[in-house]
């Protein structure tokens, strides 16, 4: 498949980005591009950062020295779709893009593929990994990537093992191993059909193993006793089967998630003899485990929310870290990076004092230094209110609602903003779409409906309830804000994107009457289509994603007429308002037919109906052009049948 490169350029400045808008609604512009700066790293020494900086279509990743600011290098990043940064040591850079392709020689559809490639600071060169020169291997191996890089420190060098993927009739994972010192590279282990990941100890060799068997829905851990590896726990699930979560805090253990009486479980597992441990009570409320960087064991967790809740073993560390929250009372805060001995970090600041920031954190020297705006030209995000209200059966739902600036709270036009997933949610944190319709004059209401990953049993309440009460959760909400006199009823639209573009479409033909318009991106609109779509990805066989998508649609498969019930584009009768559907050419997550059919059934019922094509676009508007396109098309479409004045 094809390759981008990524080009060396001769220098980059890092200054704050300057510029604010603080009367006037912000240009579309600066919320439909790219983010000015993201993916901000720390390098694990702490003198160093590496960050992506977008100015109009030009983005470079740029690394830089702390103590003067001087510029170290820097790369053009062009068309390519960034995906990450992360040092693997403080000289090499791991980045990670993406791209939408069907490789020679494969059947099916298009996927998209994940490419590596570790930028050297000092020579300013790019390595690509793997590298199909070097890796000189009789099965025909991708130049793709399948997971997240393990980084290890063997005899003095800098090692990355590497999931890459290699064919033998299908894609199956392999284990590359590559020294960043000598640029050596060659292949550990080959996985099987069923490989889904491996961890590798300090020393470099492969201790553990998940297998996951999809048609037979039988999962197994395996671990190294006697030189080999061995299966210790399995079991038979269709979805909920357990997780390697990396290591545990404690020397010769393994870190595992599981759901037990539908409650998220954490569990050791021993190294030495594979017996599974109690419940770790002390994890309970964690989302994620915090990894330290040397020895790659669990130091802590994270709790997300609207205010994550970062929690260290470390006495010495969890000080350090509360004494950074203090610093920003009153301000939503996320640890994006940090240094090895944690007294140098990079902290993603949203809130009314800061604004939108990432901030640099020196504990030695006591200092909060801003990097940079991560949108040029928001200086100030609009307010963004938590509340709640009751569904029709009596069930609380969480939602957000973002304020116009400078607006009366009473009678306002209303944006309902479904998120995408279903299993997903929304938090009080920046989002730039809710932000750019806000600004442009309409409260925009977020609700967390049911089936939202809130937790187990909000995410389980969902379950079956696809095109039904997730539906009338969003209806609720209007209701809600109807009744306190903050939205004129007669002024509200519904849009959304993937799955929140099915809700949008579903608000006008299964819940009509409520929303004056509806704008659906790359939105569900026949389920027995997409159903057949993902049944075709998998050869027709059976499959994880066909049974998470039947948990949630109450359905049994593609030929389940229950389908039709739930499905826009069997409604389409019922439509009385204009609809506009927008979909990316290149989207490998819903199929790009989704709206073509959709578009085409609407026009043969004579429906007021637009749709744009975004073209060489993804499921994730990963590109500004065609992201500012997305917004620009929504507004005008807004202010053409639900004028916010």
């Amino acid at each position: 498949m094809r390759r981008y490169g990524l080009h060396a350029i001769a220098w980059l400045c890092w200054a704050p980005l300057g510029g604010h808008v603080t009367e006037a609604a912000v240009p579309l512009e600066v919320y439909g591009r790219l983010p000015a700066l993201e993916d901000v790293a720390l390098s694990p020494d702490g003198s160093r950062i590496a960050f992506v900086r977008t100015t109009q279509n030009t983005r470079v990743v740029a690394v830089v020295s702390i103590a003067d600011h001087k510029a170290l290098g820097g790369l053009r990043v062009g068309e390519e779709k960034l995906r990450s940064l992360e040092w693997a040591d403080d000289n090499h850079l791991m980045i990670v893009t993406s791209a939408t392709a069907l490789p020679w020689g494969l059947r099916g559809m298009e996927h998209e593929w994940h490419l590596l490639q570790v930028y050297d600071v000092e020579r300013h060169k790019t390595i690509p990994v793997p590298d199909l020169a070097r890796l000189h291997e009789s099965a025909p191996f991708m130049n793709v990537i399948a997971g997240r890089a393990m980084v290890r420190h063997v005899d003095g060098h800098t090692v990355l093992f590497v999931p890459a993927v290699y064919l033998q009739g299908q894609t199956m994972r392999a284990l590359i191993r590559v020294d960043l010192e000598t640029w050596s590279e060659r292949v550990v282990k080959e996985g099987s059909a069923a490989t889904e990941q491996w961890l590798v100890d300090a020393a470099g060799e492969i201790i553990a193993e998940q297998d996951y068997d999809d048609p037979q829905q039988h999962w197994a851990l395996k671990i190294r006793r006697e030189g080999r590896l061995r299966e210790v726990l399995s079991g038979r699930e269709g979805i909920d089967y357990p997780h390697i979560a990396g290591f545990g805090p404690d020397a010769d253990t393994l870190l595992l998630r599981t759901l037990e009486d539908e409650e998220p479980v954490w569990r050791y597992v021993s190294l030495r003899d594979g017996t599974l441990g109690a419940p770790a009570a002390a994890l309970k409320e964690l989302d994620a485990p915090i990894e330290e960087h040397r020895t790659h064991r669990m130091i802590g967790g994270v709790h997300a929310g609207d205010d994550a809740r970062y929690v260290f073993f470390d006495p010495a560390v969890q000080r350090r870290w509360d004494s950074v929250m203090n610093a920003f009372v009153g301000e939503h805060l996320r640890l994006i990076s940090s240094s090895d001995d944690f007294q140098k970090m990079i902290v993603q600041v949203d809130g009314v004092r800061d604004g939108f920031v990432y901030e640099l954190v020196d504990l030695r020297a006591h200092t909060a230094t801003p990097i940079g705006d991560v949108y040029e030209g928001v200086k100030m995000p609009l307010e963004v209110r938590r509340i709640n209200y009751t569904a029709a059966d009596g069930l609380q739902i969480p939602a957000y609602l973002t304020l116009p600036p400078e607006r009366a709270e009473k009678s306002l036009p209303l944006i309902v903003l479904p998120h995408g997933g279903p299993a997903d949610h929304d938090l009080a944190h920046f989002d730039w779409c809710a932000q750019a319709l806000a600004d442009q004059g309409y409260a925009v209401l977020q609700p967390n409906f049911r089936g939202s990953n809130l937790n187990r049993h909000f995410l389980a309440a969902g379950f079956g309830q696809w095109g039904r009460k997730m539906q009338t959760d969003l209806s609720d909400g209007v209701r809600y804000l109807v009744k306190e006199g903050m939205v004129d009823p007669a002024r509200v639209c519904i849009f959304g994107a993937s799955y929140g573009g099915y809700a949008a479409l579903a608000g006008v033909t299964l819940d009509p009457g409520v929303y004056r318009c509806a704008i659906s991106v790359a939105g569900i609109s026949d389920l027995k289509r997409m159903l057949d779509w993902v049944n075709d990805n998998h050869l027709r066989r059976s499959s994880y994603e066909q049974r998470y998508w039947d948990r949630f649609m109450g359905a049994s498969g593609s030929d389940d007429p229950v389908l039709n019930e739930i499905s826009p584009i069997k409604h389409v009768e019922a439509v009385n308002v204009p609809v506009l559907l927008i979909h990316g050419r290149d989207d490998t997550v819903v199929s790009f037919q989704q709206s073509r059919v959709m578009a085409d059934a609407l026009q043969r019922a004579k429906k007021n109906v637009e749709f744009v094509t975004l073209a060489h676009e993804d499921h994730w508007l990963s590109r500004s052009e065609t992201r500012l396109q997305m917004l620009q098309a929504s507004v005008a479409f807004l202010r053409a049948h639900n004028p916010p004045d």
